[in-house]
């Protein structure tokens, strides 16, 4: 049995709406964007949501908005996709890394520490789907203490008052905080629609916008749809339409190109609506298959998919194996292959990457990172898994610890 690790969910609905674009000889940014831009502003109950190219431009527009340059500071967790600290990187700031809890949130006590008068954002990370602990980082920024510090050098910065909670949702698209979905949990979200997440355009993020007053969603919604497209006072949907100056434009701004095409948005609108309903049911399915199968087994360590306060989206499944080596989970990653199952590791802490290395950071100083890290298998969850499938996936998983580590008794 040959399992693969995450393909792109596609049905006959999402191929209709994609050749539905192609045929209406509309395949840029226009109306599928907007349709996508509305129905994920509903999901997630925010005011305004703008579709870009990926998660990582959405990061960068966001953080220019806000004035985040050179000399600031911008706290990330230490494990999380590398893409979280190059957004910051683009802006010419600096990426103050943290480490992160068991459940592999960031430690909140860790990141008062961290700030300073330099800090202007911090970059919460929903690793595998599950939330932050979100009550205590909005406490936080807007604690007396912690606006003391703060001290603001843009328009924006001082608009706000206090750093910038900019979430990093790439994985948590549908997950819960309390009664809020992602989306609605701090002043900006971002979403990725990579081809492996739970919602997919091929290539493509959102910004979703909640900022407090005395901010107006919709006008910074305008404003960094401007951003999206060079700073161009007309896109190119409304330029087609026709009339005496509709050709006239103006480039108000030095923005990016980062806009997302109908096209990709209409995958993305075909999925959404089935996603509460059908898609994110399956995954829920599958995540608790697994968690009854390894909730069992003294050898492993179940993930937090929900507790009294967090629903995770069940983007991924981190499997992490006590008491073992990174060179033992190796071992075991590789039998599971030769079984045909594919699996994958989330993430290789950004310090142990060649880049951050050279940059200063150490390993040494991220201890629970490095140990999630050392254990840890994310096993494939998506919605065409058959519950056949997922016991098979059980089965080699312990077939491969047990060839690698030995029996249970040694634990």
């Amino acid at each position: 049995m040959k399992i693969p690790f995450s393909p792109p969910y596609i049905d006959e609905d999402i191929i209709n709406e994609v050749v539905d674009t192609m045929k209406s000889g509309w395949i840029t940014t226009g109306p599928k964007v907007k349709a996508f831009e509305d129905e994920i502003s509903r999901f997630t109950d925010v005011e305004n949501t703008l579709c870009v190219n990926s998660w990582t431009s959405g990061a960068i527009l966001v953080l220019k908005w806000f004035g985040v340059k050179k000399g600031d500071e911008v706290i990330v967790p230490a494990y999380t996709y590398c893409a979280t600290a190059l957004a910051v990187i683009r802006c010419g700031a600096t990426p103050v890394m943290v480490d992160v809890k068991d459940d592999f949130t960031i430690d909140n006590d860790k990141i008062k520490a961290a700030i300073t008068e330099r800090t202007k954002v911090i970059i919460p990370v929903d690793v595998a789907g599950l939330p932050c602990h979100y009550e205590e980082l909005n406490e936080l920024v807007d604690s007396k203490e912690i606006k003391a510090k703060f001290s603001p050098d843009s328009e924006n910065q001082h608009k706000l008052g206090r750093i910038l909670l900019l979430s990093d949702a790439a994985h948590s698209f549908g997950a819960h905080y309390q009664n809020f979905r992602t989306g609605k949990l701090t002043d900006i979200t971002v979403f990725s629609f990579h081809a492996v997440k739970n919602v997919t355009t091929a290539e493509g993020g959102a910004i979703c916008l909640n900022l407090p007053t005395p901010f107006q969603n919709p006008e910074e919604y305008s404003v960094l749809r401007l951003w999206t497209l060079n700073g161009q006072t007309k896109d190119a949907f409304t330029k087609s339409q026709g009339g005496g100056n509709s050709w006239q434009y103006d480039i108000v701004f030095p923005g990016l190109k980062i806009n997302m095409p109908d096209l990709c948005a209409a995958m993305g609108l075909a999925q959404i609506r089935k996603y509460s309903g059908q898609m994110l049911p399956e995954r829920i399915r599958v995540g608790e298959r697994y968690q009854a199968f390894f909730n069992n087994k003294p050898w492993a360590q179940i993930p937090v998919l929900k507790d009294d306060q967090r629903t995770s989206s069940y983007h991924l499944y981190p499997l992490k194996i006590l008491k073992i080596s990174e060179g033992q989970r190796n071992e075991i990653i590789n039998e599971i292959a030769d079984k045909g199952v594919s699996v994958n590791v989330h993430f290789i802490p950004m310090p142990m990457l060649t880049l951050f290395k050279d940059l200063g950071y150490k390993m040494e100083d991220y201890p629970v990172s490095y140990d999630i890290y050392s254990r840890e298998i994310s096993l494939p969850i998506y919605p065409e898994l058959t519950d056949e499938q997922v016991d098979f996936i059980c089965q080699v998983v312990e077939e491969s610890y047990q060839r690698v580590v030995g029996n249970e008794a040694n634990i």
